[in-house]
C-alpha cells in the first residue's frame, strides 16, 4: 500500500491549534503499547513533569490518570508555551526514564479541544474510570496513578461515594 499523507500523524497535526485557556483532552501513549509507565521510578518524574508544567504555567493540569502504557490528562492550556511544546517538553524531560525501562513514547500525541460551553463531567468520569474499565484495580480500591487538580477535586469528589466510582458506572 502506498503511503497517504492523509493518514496518520499528519492527519492529527492538521488543524490542531494552541488557544490559550482551552481545555484540551491529551492522550500520549508509549511506541508499541508497551506496558511499564506505572512503575514507581518512571511515574515519579512523569507525574513531576506534569507538576512542573502547571507551577511555570504551561498548563493547569485538572486530572489525569497514568495508565501502563499511555497517560490521559486534561488541561487548561497556559500562555507560556503552545500545546505541542508543551507534550513535546513532558515527553523530552520523561524519556530517559523511559528508556531504562526499554520504553519510548509514540511519535505523536492525540488531543481533543473541548468546547468552552461543554460539559466537563464526562471527561472528568472517562480520565478517572479508565483503570477500573481496564481491571487495573477493583471498584472498592483507589487507583494511585490518578491525580485531580485541588479546584476540581472540590467539586469532582462529590460525584463519587467515598472518593470511588459508583458500581454502575462499572457495568
Amino acid at each position: 500500500m502506498a503511503f497517504n499523507a492523509l493518514h496518520g500523524h499528519s492527519a492529527l497535526r492538521r488543524g490542531r491549534n494552541s488557544e490559550t485557556s482551552a481545555n484540551y483532552f491529551l492522550t500520549v501513549c508509549t511506541a508499541n503499547q508497551q506496558t511499564g509507565l506505572i512503575g514507581p521510578e518512571i511515574s515519579k518524574v512523569i507525574w513531576s513533569e506534569i507538576t512542573f508544567l502547571e507551577i511555570d504555567q504551561s498548563w493547569q493540569m485538572r486530572c489525569a490518570v497514568l495508565m501502563p502504557d499511555h497517560l490521559h490528562v486534561l488541561i487548561r492550556l497556559g500562555e507560556r508555551l503552545s500545546l505541542g511544546q508543551t507534550i513535546q517538553r513532558l515527553k523530552a524531560k520523561t524519556s530517559s526514564a523511559l528508556r531504562t525501562a526499554s520504553l519510548n513514547w509514540e511519535r505523536g500525541f492525540f488531543d481533543r479541544k473541548l468546547r468552552p460551553d461543554e460539559p466537563l463531567l464526562p471527561v472528568f468520569l472517562y480520565v478517572y474510570l479508565n483503570p477500573y474499565r481496564a481491571n487495573l484495580c477493583k471498584p472498592s480500591e483507589s487507583w494511585p496513578e490518578y491525580r485531580c487538580g485541588k479546584d476540581d477535586w472540590a467539586w469532582f469528589c462529590t460525584q463519587l461515594t467515598q472518593n470511588l466510582p459508583f458500581p454502575e458506572w462499572l457495568a
